[in-house]
């Protein structure tokens, strides 16, 4: 039973993201704030327990950071839909997203695991923070310097989860999981194609 935990709450995350959606359109923004710190706690007790028992599959390695991007990306959209946020911080957060859930993909199956760095938590945990503070600006009205902080907050996040991928890929190309002789081959033929 305890090798079906860490799926088990992967699923969960799922099943909470209407949940949340339905909570801010709706304006019960503490409700959501709730709902939203239980799927952040089942993401952390998710990657402890599969790591902590060594409880590691590759259901989990595709679709655990799956439903953590799915969370972020809905609740962002839900934010920017009710004029919380700017949309450019969607904007950007889906297309980091986009290139990470590629990653996945091409991983899926590996006998390999890309382990959170400290600047991929903290990327986490920043977004996590700007949300939250959102919603509680939202939910108690706040204006002037608490929506300066709630977009410095975002800024913050938005400018780590740029480093966070950077480095990834940086970390991926140096441990050979990017085929570097493919890389070659690309430059070649379009140096190819530019003299026909």
């Amino acid at each position: 039973m305890l090798k079906h935990i860490p799926n088990i709450l992967t699923i969960i995350r799922f099943l909470l993201i209407p949940i949340i959606l339905i909570y801010i359109f709706t304006g019960n923004y503490i409700l959501a704030l709730i709902v939203f710190t239980i799927s952040a706690l089942t993401d952390i007790a998710d990657g402890f327990i599969a790591r902590k028992f060594n409880l590691i599959s590759n259901f989990g390695k595709l679709m655990d950071p799956l439903a953590d991007k799915l969370t972020q990306i809905a609740t962002l959209t839900s934010l920017v839909i009710k004029e919380i946020i700017p949309i450019w911080i969607l904007i950007i957060v889906i297309s980091k997203e986009f290139i990470m859930i590629c990653g996945a993909s091409f991983l899926y199956g590996k006998d390999v695991v890309v382990y959170s760095k400290w600047y991929g938590k903290l990327s986490t945990v920043l977004l996590y923070i700007a949300i939250v503070f959102s919603l509680l600006t939202k939910q108690f009205a706040l204006i002037g310097i608490w929506e300066n902080i709630d977009l410095a907050l975002f800024t913050l996040a938005i400018i780590m989860t740029l480093f966070a991928l950077v480095m990834y890929i940086k970390d991926l190309y140096k441990k050979g999981f990017i085929d570097k002789q493919d890389l070659k081959k690309e430059v070649t033929v379009d140096k190819k194609e530019k003299k026909k």
